[in-house]
């Protein structure tokens, strides 16, 4: 459905590995961009260790303050693995082992050597929770309440996302054009400013660059309105084309 109303999302990214700078995140870009396509706006991401304090303290923050709250990481067979276990403790409920869900690890390793009691982790939920489907490696996400648990694994996390598009309730997606410009910040900031206040139902964002030896910014006008972003976005275009300033209607 879609609405007024603007539904918001959390993230919390899960893991040593990203903190010690092992391994890069790529799950912020990819849940953001999915999670506007669905009309609910990534309002906040947080990344913490894989401990058992941080991760519940985190999901009790960012569940109370959003519609939903997204994590990924940490719900794979190792010891190290504890995401299940901490938001079940935050949650208040115990640790099951889902019953589907090792079905449907049984059936994917009958060929790869049987459920292990390492594979076994992976079957196992806050009691309650539902599961998100994973085509490529079997063991599923997980949703409990407005809490859905995605696995760290960028191309398996999309997967997870894909099996949830049209199933949460959000409002209209985030529009945007971008308008690029060869000038300092500094030199526009007034004029972007007055644009913003003159599209009220618009935000323009500044993204400074160097390239080529230059100094420039792209310019980003959203909204959930495609007529009043195309007001703003023409507007924008005629005031830097007014001020004498090298411009393109799209990303430099």
């Amino acid at each position: 459905m879609t609405s007024d109303r603007i539904w918001t999302a959390g993230l919390l990214v899960i893991g040593d590995e990203i903190l010690s700078g092992r391994t890069q995140d790529r799950n912020i870009a990819q849940v953001g961009t999915w999670l506007n396509l669905q009309g609910i706006r990534l309002a906040e991401v947080r990344v913490v260790a894989d401990d058992m304090a941080a991760i519940g303290e985190a999901v009790t923050a960012l569940r109370a303050s959003n519609d939903y709250l997204f994590t990924t990481g940490g719900i794979g067979p190792t010891h190290d693995d504890i995401t299940v276990d901490a938001i079940a403790a935050a949650l208040g409920v115990p640790v099951v082992v889902h019953p589907k869900a090792r079905a449907i690890l049984e059936g994917y390793y009958a060929t790869r050597g049987g459920v292990t009691e390492a594979r076994l982790r992976m079957a196992r939920v806050p009691e309650g929770a539902e599961l998100i489907e994973n085509r490529m490696s079997g063991a599923p996400g997980i949703r409990i309440g407005n809490v859905f648990i995605l696995a760290g694994v960028p191309h398996i996390a999309t997967l997870m996302l894909e099996a949830l598009s049209g199933q949460l309730e959000g409002g209209r997606p985030l529009l945007s054009r971008t308008i690029g410009c060869w000038a300092p910040e500094s030199e526009v900031a007034d004029l972007l400013g007055e644009t913003e206040r003159a599209h009220v139902a618009c935000q323009i964002g500044s993204y400074p660059f160097f390239r080529d030896g230059k100094v420039g910014a792209n310019f980003v006008v959203r909204s959930t309105d495609e007529g009043a972003l195309e007001a703003c976005a023409s507007d924008l275009l005629r005031r830097l084309q007014e001020a004498g300033l090298p411009v393109a209607g799209e990303e430099i």
